[in-house]
């Protein structure tokens, strides 16, 4: 059995999440060509290529997609053993400050928390639930969940998950304006929004939904009122396959069409190499949400 030096494996982790070997290189404290080694090392251990170097960019190759997730939950354990052989979880105090967006704050956001309460109980966790983007530059927050990654070279950034989403309404407002069966039928019916109409129909119309400004007559800059407006059965729109399958009120529209995928990144700043609470708590995030 071939067993990798962890070094290497970590690595590998590194440029996979940063998606560049500069990038994995600052963020591990290495050199580039150091890191380039390490990586060039565990492909010749596995036998395999895991990556194709297209110029300057690197592309994960299937059997490096598999190794990732493999090497995230490695990860993740190391952390979690490293943790929990010092005892450190439990003398580990003061405040981490997590924003996400209000719909994950409410819907998804607690079963970690109790988690995280149990492994650190003197931790104070500071819940932003806001659907802008923090600034962690300016320490408005120290980890941030989010769909899109940051581009500040300064910010460390871990996709962790790639979430599905279709689209929902109340079986109330089926029941009266009938149910849709095509995305072209989505056009005739009321769609709720989510803060900018305009950025709603940007993201819909590609899909081949024949959508205008009149079909939203209601919404809200709020995800959460806009969901409760949803459940309430004012009318229809993508959701969290996740967070509409604890709302029994509402039904999943178009049975068998393919799941909206959007990414899931943890952010941080460099202090997470630093300080034992925020390595903490983006640990146990990334180990939460790589296995939902």
């Amino acid at each position: 059995m071939i067993m990798p030096d962890w070094n290497h494996i970590r690595a590998f982790l590194a440029t996979a999440e940063t998606g560049s070997l500069s990038a994995a290189a600052r963020q591990l404290g290495l050199t580039q060509p150091t890191l380039s080694r390490q990586v060039a090392a565990l492909e010749a251990e596995l036998g395999v290529l895991l990556f194709e170097r297209l110029g300057r960019s690197l592309a994960l190759t299937e059997a490096g997609h598999e190794l990732r997730a493999h090497s995230r939950r490695m990860g993740a354990a190391a952390d979690a053993l490293a943790l929990a052989a010092s005892g450190q979880a439990q003398s580990i105090e003061g405040t981490v400050r997590i924003t996400a967006s209000d719909v994950m704050s409410a819907h998804v956001l607690p079963p970690l928390l109790q988690q995280l309460r149990q492994r650190a109980p003197n931790l104070t966790v500071d819940v932003v639930a806001a659907n802008d983007i923090r600034d962690l530059m300016r320490r408005e927050a120290d980890i941030a969940i989010r769909h899109v990654r940051p581009e500040q070279p300064e910010l460390i950034a871990r996709l962790v998950q790639e979430a599905t989403g279709h689209f929902y309404a109340a079986k109330s407002y089926l029941d009266r304006r009938g149910r849709p069966s095509s995305l072209d039928d989505l056009g005739d019916h009321d769609f709720v929004g989510f803060g900018d109409a305009g950025r709603m129909i940007e993201y819909l119309e590609p899909m081949g939904i024949p959508i205008t400004p009149d079909n939203f007559r209601i919404g809200s800059n709020s995800g959460l009122v806009a969901w409760e407006l949803v459940r309430h059965g004012f009318g229809i729109t993508p959701m969290s396959d996740e967070v509409a399958a604890a709302a029994p009120e509402v039904e999943r529209l178009l049975p068998g069409s393919d799941a909206m995928t959007f990414p899931v990144w943890l952010t941080t700043h460099r202090e997470l190499h630093t300080s034992r609470r925020i390595r903490l708590v983006f640990d146990l995030l990334a180990e939460f949400f790589s296995g939902r």
